[in-house]
Protein backbone atom coordinates (compact mmCIF):
# COMPACT_ATOMS: atom_id res chain seq x y z
CA UNK A 1 0.00 0.00 0.00
CA UNK A 2 1.55 3.38 -1.01
CA UNK A 3 5.21 1.65 -1.15
CA UNK A 4 6.12 4.40 1.97
CA UNK A 5 4.99 7.16 -0.11
CA UNK A 6 2.63 9.24 2.65
CA UNK A 7 -0.90 7.70 3.32
CA UNK A 8 -3.63 9.68 2.00
CA UNK A 9 -7.58 9.37 2.80
CA UNK A 10 -7.72 7.15 -1.04
CA UNK A 11 -5.21 4.81 0.88
CA UNK A 12 -7.55 4.29 3.95
CA UNK A 13 -10.76 3.92 1.86
CA UNK A 14 -8.83 1.23 -0.30
CA UNK A 15 -7.99 -0.77 2.62
CA UNK A 16 -11.30 -0.91 4.36
CA UNK A 17 -13.47 -0.65 1.03
CA UNK A 18 -15.21 2.17 1.70
CA UNK A 19 -15.79 5.58 -0.24
CA UNK A 20 -13.63 8.55 0.60
CA UNK A 21 -16.06 10.69 1.84
CA UNK A 22 -17.18 7.73 4.40
CA UNK A 23 -13.39 7.91 5.69
CA UNK A 24 -13.87 11.87 5.87
CA UNK A 25 -16.84 11.46 7.98
CA UNK A 26 -15.04 8.21 10.54
CA UNK A 27 -11.86 10.71 11.41
CA UNK A 28 -14.16 13.26 12.38
CA UNK A 29 -16.50 10.74 14.73
CA UNK A 30 -19.51 10.93 12.54
CA UNK A 31 -21.98 8.45 14.13
CA UNK A 32 -23.28 7.97 10.57
CA UNK A 33 -20.26 5.25 10.25
CA UNK A 34 -20.51 2.35 12.25
CA UNK A 35 -19.13 2.44 15.93
CA UNK A 36 -16.53 -0.13 14.96
CA UNK A 37 -15.40 0.25 11.68
CA UNK A 38 -15.22 4.20 12.55
CA UNK A 39 -12.79 3.21 15.65
CA UNK A 40 -10.53 0.83 13.39
CA UNK A 41 -10.58 3.54 10.16
CA UNK A 42 -9.44 6.33 13.47
CA UNK A 43 -6.89 3.28 14.44
CA UNK A 44 -5.33 3.14 11.12
CA UNK A 45 -4.94 6.80 10.49
CA UNK A 46 -3.13 7.27 12.95
CA UNK A 47 -0.96 4.06 13.09
CA UNK A 48 0.36 4.91 9.75
CA UNK A 49 0.60 8.84 10.86
CA UNK A 50 -2.51 10.41 8.60
CA UNK A 51 -4.35 13.38 10.18
CA UNK A 52 -6.87 15.17 8.44
CA UNK A 53 -5.92 18.95 6.63
CA UNK A 54 -7.83 20.95 8.86
CA UNK A 55 -5.91 24.30 8.45
CA UNK A 56 -5.41 23.86 4.53
CA UNK A 57 -8.25 21.61 3.44
CA UNK A 58 -9.62 25.03 1.87
CA UNK A 59 -6.45 24.99 -0.34
CA UNK A 60 -5.01 22.92 -3.29
CA UNK A 61 -1.81 21.77 -2.98
CA UNK A 62 -0.15 21.54 -6.39
CA UNK A 63 3.51 22.84 -7.61
CA UNK A 64 1.61 25.68 -9.16
CA UNK A 65 -0.17 26.42 -6.08
CA UNK A 66 1.21 25.33 -2.99
CA UNK A 67 -0.53 25.52 0.59
CA UNK A 68 0.50 28.97 2.01
CA UNK A 69 1.12 28.63 5.35
CA UNK A 70 4.27 28.68 7.65
CA UNK A 71 4.46 26.85 11.02
CA UNK A 72 6.64 28.52 13.21
CA UNK A 73 8.58 27.35 16.33
CA UNK A 74 10.19 30.04 19.03
CA UNK A 75 11.54 29.03 22.71
CA UNK A 76 9.23 31.95 23.82
CA UNK A 77 7.37 35.15 22.70
CA UNK A 78 7.92 37.55 25.20
CA UNK A 79 11.65 37.66 24.55
CA UNK A 80 12.55 40.51 22.25
CA UNK A 81 15.23 39.32 20.25
CA UNK A 82 12.62 36.10 18.91
CA UNK A 83 9.43 38.92 18.97
CA UNK A 84 11.37 40.84 16.20
CA UNK A 85 12.56 37.82 14.10
CA UNK A 86 8.45 36.89 14.47
CA UNK A 87 8.08 40.08 13.00
CA UNK A 88 10.26 40.47 9.92
CA UNK A 89 8.92 36.14 9.06
CA UNK A 90 5.06 37.57 8.88
CA UNK A 91 6.45 41.02 6.58
CA UNK A 92 8.01 38.78 4.21
CA UNK A 93 5.07 35.96 4.05
CA UNK A 94 2.46 38.57 3.69
CA UNK A 95 4.49 40.06 1.08
CA UNK A 96 4.81 36.90 -1.16
CA UNK A 97 0.76 36.18 -0.02
CA UNK A 98 1.73 33.23 2.83
CA UNK A 99 0.70 33.31 6.47
CA UNK A 100 1.93 31.80 9.19
CA UNK A 101 0.76 30.03 12.72
CA UNK A 102 2.88 30.71 15.45
CA UNK A 103 4.04 28.36 18.67
CA UNK A 104 6.35 28.48 21.58
CA UNK A 105 7.84 25.23 22.58
CA UNK A 106 8.68 27.00 26.26
CA UNK A 107 12.33 25.54 25.89
CA UNK A 108 10.75 22.12 25.90
CA UNK A 109 12.19 19.17 24.07
CA UNK A 110 8.92 17.51 24.66
CA UNK A 111 6.39 20.11 23.27
CA UNK A 112 8.10 20.79 20.33
CA UNK A 113 8.22 17.24 19.01
CA UNK A 114 4.18 17.68 19.41
CA UNK A 115 4.16 20.74 17.63
CA UNK A 116 6.46 19.48 14.60
CA UNK A 117 3.59 16.37 14.40
CA UNK A 118 0.98 18.82 14.53
CA UNK A 119 2.71 20.70 11.61
CA UNK A 120 3.58 17.83 9.88
CA UNK A 121 -0.77 16.35 10.60
CA UNK A 122 -1.90 19.90 8.97
CA UNK A 123 0.69 20.00 6.15
CA UNK A 124 1.90 23.35 6.49
CA UNK A 125 4.21 23.87 3.55
CA UNK A 126 7.25 24.74 5.72
CA UNK A 127 8.77 25.39 9.24
CA UNK A 128 10.89 27.86 10.99
CA UNK A 129 12.08 26.96 14.17
CA UNK A 130 14.75 27.86 16.84
CA UNK A 131 15.54 24.84 19.01
CA UNK A 132 14.62 24.33 22.49
CA UNK A 133 17.11 24.20 24.99
CA UNK A 134 16.34 20.61 25.84
CA UNK A 135 16.36 19.33 22.56
CA UNK A 136 19.39 16.56 22.16
CA UNK A 137 17.43 14.45 19.95
CA UNK A 138 15.96 15.54 15.90
CA UNK A 139 14.19 12.77 14.81
CA UNK A 140 10.86 15.14 14.43
CA UNK A 141 12.71 17.40 12.29
CA UNK A 142 14.25 14.73 10.11
CA UNK A 143 10.69 13.51 9.51
CA UNK A 144 9.44 17.03 8.97
CA UNK A 145 12.22 17.33 5.90
CA UNK A 146 10.98 13.24 4.95
CA UNK A 147 7.62 14.22 4.56
CA UNK A 148 8.59 16.85 1.86
CA UNK A 149 8.17 19.93 4.41
CA UNK A 150 10.99 22.74 4.04
CA UNK A 151 12.62 23.04 7.19
CA UNK A 152 15.01 26.11 7.96
CA UNK A 153 16.30 27.04 11.76
CA UNK A 154 17.30 30.39 12.99
CA UNK A 155 18.85 31.40 15.85
CA UNK A 156 19.73 28.22 17.74
CA UNK A 157 20.40 26.06 15.10
CA UNK A 158 20.56 21.95 14.89
CA UNK A 159 23.90 20.52 13.34
CA UNK A 160 22.31 17.31 13.43
CA UNK A 161 20.16 18.19 10.98
CA UNK A 162 21.14 19.16 7.18
CA UNK A 163 18.59 22.18 6.75
CA UNK A 164 19.08 25.73 5.77
CA UNK A 165 19.98 28.06 8.66
CA UNK A 166 19.85 31.85 9.26
CA UNK A 167 22.44 33.04 11.93
CA UNK A 168 23.98 35.95 13.23
CA UNK A 169 27.54 36.36 13.48
CA UNK A 170 27.51 35.62 16.69
CA UNK A 171 31.71 35.10 16.76
CA UNK A 172 32.49 38.45 15.92
CA UNK A 173 29.90 40.17 17.57
CA UNK A 174 31.46 38.64 21.25
CA UNK A 175 34.73 39.98 19.33
CA UNK A 176 34.03 43.23 18.93
CA UNK A 177 32.51 44.14 22.14
CA UNK A 178 35.51 42.30 24.16
CA UNK A 179 37.42 44.15 22.09
CA UNK A 180 35.80 47.49 22.90
CA UNK A 181 35.76 46.76 26.60
CA UNK A 182 39.93 46.02 26.49
CA UNK A 183 39.90 49.06 24.45
CA UNK A 184 38.55 51.49 27.30
CA UNK A 185 41.20 49.48 29.82
CA UNK A 186 39.17 46.96 31.19
CA UNK A 187 41.61 43.67 31.72
CA UNK A 188 39.39 41.13 34.00
CA UNK A 189 36.43 40.83 31.99
CA UNK A 190 33.88 38.21 33.07
CA UNK A 191 31.94 36.16 30.68
CA UNK A 192 28.03 35.24 31.46
CA UNK A 193 26.81 32.91 29.07
CA UNK A 194 26.21 28.96 27.88
CA UNK A 195 29.65 26.71 27.18
CA UNK A 196 27.22 23.78 26.27
CA UNK A 197 26.23 22.64 23.05
CA UNK A 198 24.38 25.58 21.57
CA UNK A 199 26.07 26.87 18.30
CA UNK A 200 25.41 30.25 19.86
CA UNK A 201 26.83 29.58 22.98
CA UNK A 202 30.10 28.45 21.68
CA UNK A 203 30.85 31.24 18.73
CA UNK A 204 30.42 34.18 21.42
CA UNK A 205 32.34 31.92 24.65
CA UNK A 206 34.92 31.77 21.63
CA UNK A 207 34.50 35.20 20.32
CA UNK A 208 34.78 36.49 23.71
CA UNK A 209 38.24 34.36 24.39
CA UNK A 210 40.09 34.92 21.23
CA UNK A 211 39.44 38.99 22.24
CA UNK A 212 41.30 38.22 25.42
CA UNK A 213 44.34 36.47 23.59
CA UNK A 214 44.32 38.71 20.32
CA UNK A 215 45.37 41.44 23.73
CA UNK A 216 47.63 39.75 24.77
CA UNK A 217 45.39 38.84 28.37
CA UNK A 218 44.72 35.24 29.34
CA UNK A 219 41.31 33.62 29.83
CA UNK A 220 40.92 32.91 33.21
CA UNK A 221 37.95 29.99 34.42
CA UNK A 222 37.04 31.88 37.07
CA UNK A 223 35.93 34.75 35.28
CA UNK A 224 33.80 32.15 32.64
CA UNK A 225 30.03 31.56 34.26
CA UNK A 226 26.89 29.41 33.05
CA UNK A 227 24.78 32.32 33.64
CA UNK A 228 22.25 33.35 30.63
CA UNK A 229 19.22 35.12 32.85
CA UNK A 230 18.54 37.78 34.84
CA UNK A 231 17.87 36.33 37.64
CA UNK A 232 20.82 34.29 37.73
CA UNK A 233 22.80 37.16 37.16
CA UNK A 234 20.96 38.69 40.48
CA UNK A 235 21.81 35.85 42.17
CA UNK A 236 25.44 34.96 40.97
CA UNK A 237 27.18 38.54 41.00
CA UNK A 238 27.97 39.31 44.69
CA UNK A 239 30.14 36.77 44.99
CA UNK A 240 31.19 37.28 41.83
CA UNK A 241 32.26 40.60 42.86
CA UNK A 242 33.02 40.70 46.05
CA UNK A 243 35.99 37.90 45.43
CA UNK A 244 39.55 38.64 45.99
CA UNK A 245 40.35 40.02 42.65
CA UNK A 246 36.97 40.56 40.76
CA UNK A 247 36.20 41.63 37.32
CA UNK A 248 36.61 45.35 35.96
CA UNK A 249 33.78 44.12 33.38
CA UNK A 250 31.35 41.82 32.03
CA UNK A 251 30.37 40.39 28.75
CA UNK A 252 27.01 38.88 28.74
CA UNK A 253 25.29 36.27 26.68
CA UNK A 254 21.83 38.39 26.56
CA UNK A 255 20.74 41.95 27.59
CA UNK A 256 19.01 40.17 30.46
CA UNK A 257 22.10 39.07 31.84
CA UNK A 258 23.12 42.44 31.63
CA UNK A 259 20.88 44.22 33.15
CA UNK A 260 20.74 41.95 36.08
CA UNK A 261 23.97 42.56 36.51
CA UNK A 262 24.49 46.58 36.27
CA UNK A 263 21.11 46.49 39.11
CA UNK A 264 23.38 44.24 41.48
CA UNK A 265 26.12 46.12 41.11
CA UNK A 266 24.37 49.23 41.30
CA UNK A 267 22.72 47.95 44.72
CA UNK A 268 26.05 47.57 45.84
CA UNK A 269 27.62 50.63 45.87
CA UNK A 270 29.56 50.57 42.55
CA UNK A 271 29.15 53.05 39.93
CA UNK A 272 29.09 51.84 35.82
CA UNK A 273 30.74 52.22 33.99
CA UNK A 274 32.93 54.08 37.02
CA UNK A 275 33.94 51.11 38.58
CA UNK A 276 32.07 48.42 36.89
CA UNK A 277 31.29 47.85 32.75
CA UNK A 278 28.68 45.64 31.51
CA UNK A 279 27.64 44.93 27.43
CA UNK A 280 25.07 42.76 26.96
CA UNK A 281 24.01 41.26 23.18
CA UNK A 282 20.35 41.74 21.33
CA UNK A 283 19.86 45.50 21.65
CA UNK A 284 16.05 45.01 22.52
CA UNK A 285 14.19 47.86 24.58
CA UNK A 286 15.21 47.22 27.78
CA UNK A 287 18.68 48.29 26.22
CA UNK A 288 17.77 51.88 26.66
CA UNK A 289 15.39 51.63 29.24
CA UNK A 290 17.96 51.07 31.94
CA UNK A 291 19.79 53.60 33.71
CA UNK A 292 22.79 54.27 31.95
CA UNK A 293 21.77 52.76 29.03
CA UNK A 294 23.14 49.23 27.84
CA UNK A 295 26.36 48.92 25.66
CA UNK A 296 25.26 45.91 23.55
CA UNK A 297 25.62 43.41 20.26
CA UNK A 298 22.56 44.17 17.93
CA UNK A 299 21.18 41.05 16.39
CA UNK A 300 19.07 42.75 13.84
CA UNK A 301 16.22 39.93 14.27
CA UNK A 302 13.88 41.31 12.03
CA UNK A 303 16.26 40.78 9.45
CA UNK A 304 16.72 37.08 10.90
CA UNK A 305 13.02 36.82 10.28
CA UNK A 306 13.04 38.47 6.61
CA UNK A 307 16.00 36.48 5.48
CA UNK A 308 14.69 32.52 6.75
CA UNK A 309 11.05 33.18 5.24
CA UNK A 310 12.95 34.30 1.98
CA UNK A 311 14.91 30.89 1.77
CA UNK A 312 11.73 29.15 2.77
CA UNK A 313 9.57 30.16 0.36
CA UNK A 314 12.19 30.17 -2.51
CA UNK A 315 12.55 26.61 -1.79
CA UNK A 316 8.42 26.10 -1.86
CA UNK A 317 7.93 28.25 -5.07
CA UNK A 318 10.96 26.10 -6.76
CA UNK A 319 13.42 29.11 -7.00
CA UNK A 320 16.08 27.18 -4.38
CA UNK A 321 16.79 23.68 -5.09
CA UNK A 322 14.67 21.51 -2.60
CA UNK A 323 18.10 19.50 -2.06
CA UNK A 324 20.39 22.78 -1.57
CA UNK A 325 21.71 23.96 1.65
CA UNK A 326 21.27 27.47 2.34
CA UNK A 327 22.94 29.35 4.37
CA UNK A 328 22.81 32.78 5.49
CA UNK A 329 24.63 35.02 8.41
CA UNK A 330 23.13 38.39 9.60
CA UNK A 331 25.68 40.92 10.29
CA UNK A 332 25.67 42.58 13.98
CA UNK A 333 27.42 45.72 15.02
CA UNK A 334 28.19 47.16 18.44
CA UNK A 335 25.86 49.53 19.88
CA UNK A 336 28.23 52.03 22.65
CA UNK A 337 26.17 53.57 25.27
CA UNK A 338 26.51 54.57 28.85
CA UNK A 339 27.63 50.68 30.43
CA UNK A 340 30.78 51.18 29.31
CA UNK A 341 33.81 53.42 29.54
Amino acid sequence: MNDGKTTTMKDIAEKFGVSISTVSRALSGSKRVREDKRTAIQKFATEHNFYPNDIAKSLRYSKRQPIKIIGVIVPEITHYYFASVMTGIEERASERGYRIIITMSKESYEREVQLCQMFEAHQVCGVIVSQAKETTQYDHFKSLIEKGITLVFFDRICTGVDASLVVVDDYMGAFNAVTHLISTGCKRIAFYGMRGSAVIGKNRFNGYKDALLKAGLKPEEDLMFECDNRADAESITPAVLQGPNPPDAFFCVNDDTAIGVMYTAKSMGLRIPDDISVCGFTNGNRAVACDPQLTTVEQRGVDVGREAAEILIDKVEGMIPNDKIEKRVVRTRLVVRGSSR
